[in-house]
């Protein structure tokens, strides 16, 4: 079943005056992301989503497209492989990685309705049908303090069990935050801490310390994503689990992050680390090196329907009947029409699981009205 066409359509949501929200670098004035639409002869169409400037994917399609359009759907990594090995002068830390994940996700999507099965069963096999999620909130935004306890409250209320939080303004911003949410949230809540790597070693450390009494599931991007020595030298000295992995771009960048170990989380992004073909591998890796993974994501409901795909093919090694420390999904809280919008049935999250929705492919519909909306 050979592809005929890809299409990259830019989505972009402007969140509206004093609405920006995000982490410790900067804020989100508005929501964006590329749909991939991949069609194959016989009709049937796959959806992908590509991470980052949708202007940078568009100008790397009609070069892909070359590779891709003609290619047997179930061939494409192949035709991937040609594409970095050919042109490795563009670097695989950008856009044509961006593009190329997209894509990835939507010929698997593609696979899957060819073959009437769900991606989870086509890339290992689906071993679960619901994936616990943690929710991450508590954000930063243009008036910090007074915005984030109703956040917490609000998470509290709705009694979730394991939540994220923006911190990265410095060691004491971060203990008043993390204490707060501790205060709010109770003590059986799992408080997971997000940097967004903004720190350096040294004040990342001074976090870690500040920050130990208060039980953190783990600390994520404490450091620069290029400081792989940083890495190294923080989690020997850390007193709670690092997660890292969000800015990083295949099976390569990892494979640097471990050989150090750096890490006790691999967070590799489907849609910008090479999706399913080198989401797969740097998941092979963390088994190899007895690591846990929790995939990163952050974009709209397709890259959200790929994470939970991926996560229900993944085998739980070394665990067996009793899974002390499940795979998470991440569901993002902040206002996100592209996530809760797109689909015609949005992705179901029931006592704290997402449940893996059982059509072929990603399990999705796309709403063509939305995506009309927000197209940019």
């Amino acid at each position: 079943m050979r592809i005929k066409s890809v299409e990259f359509i830019a989505l972009n949501v402007p969140l509206g005056s004093g609405k920006a929200y995000g982490m410790s670098k900067s804020l989100a004035t508005g929501r964006q992301s590329t749909l991939v639409r991949l069609t194959l002869e016989g009709g049937i169409v796959g959806y992908g989503e590509a991470w980052g400037i949708p202007a940078v994917n568009k100008a790397f399609l009609p070069l892909l497209s070359g590779y891709v359009v003609g290619t047997d759907v179930f061939a494409t990594e192949h035709a991937f492989a040609r594409i970095l090995a050919r042109h490795y002068h563009f670097g695989v830390q950008g856009g044509l990685m961006w593009a190329l994940s997209g894509i990835d996700i939507a010929a698997k999507d593609a696979m899957g309705k060819v073959t009437n099965l769900p991606v989870a069963q086509l890339i290992g096999g689906k071993r679960i049908s619901q994936v616990p999620c943690y929710m991450s909130g508590g954000y930063l935004t243009e008036t910090p303090d007074p915005d984030y306890r109703p956040q917490i409250e609000e998470m509290a209320k709705a009694g979730h069990r394991s939540i994220k939080i923006k911190v990265g303004l410095g060691p004491s911003s971060d203990e008043d935050r993390v204490a707060l949410a501790r205060e709010l949230l109770g003590d059986d809540v799992e408080i997971l801490v997000d940097i967004n790597s903004n720190y350096t070693l040294d004040l990342a450390l001074d976090t870690v310390a500040r920050l130990e009494k208060y039980r953190i599931g783990w600390l994520e991007e404490p450091l620069s994503p290029q400081d792989f020595e940083g890495y190294a030298a923080l989690r020997k000295r850390a007193l709670m689990p690092i997660a890292t992995g969000e800015a990083l771009y295949t099976v390569h960048d990892f494979k640097r992050l471990t050989d150090v170990g750096g890490a006790d989380i691999l967070q590799p992004d489907l849609s910008l680390c090479g999706g399913f073909w080198q989401g797969r591998k740097i998941a092979e890796l963390a088994l190899a090196n007895h690591l846990r993974v929790s995939p990163h994501v952050w974009g709209g409901a397709v890259g959200l329907a790929a994470g939970l795909q991926f996560i229900a093919s993944l085998p739980v090694h070394p665990h067996s009947d009793n899974i002390p420390k499940p795979i998470l999904l991440e569901y993002d809280l902040g206002a996100n029409p592209l996530r809760t919008e797109l689909l015609k049935t949005p992705i179901e999250i029931r006592d704290g699981f997402a449940i893996v929705p059982e059509g072929p492919g990603l399990g999705i519909e796309i709403d063509e009205e939305a995506v009309a909306r927000y197209a940019v």
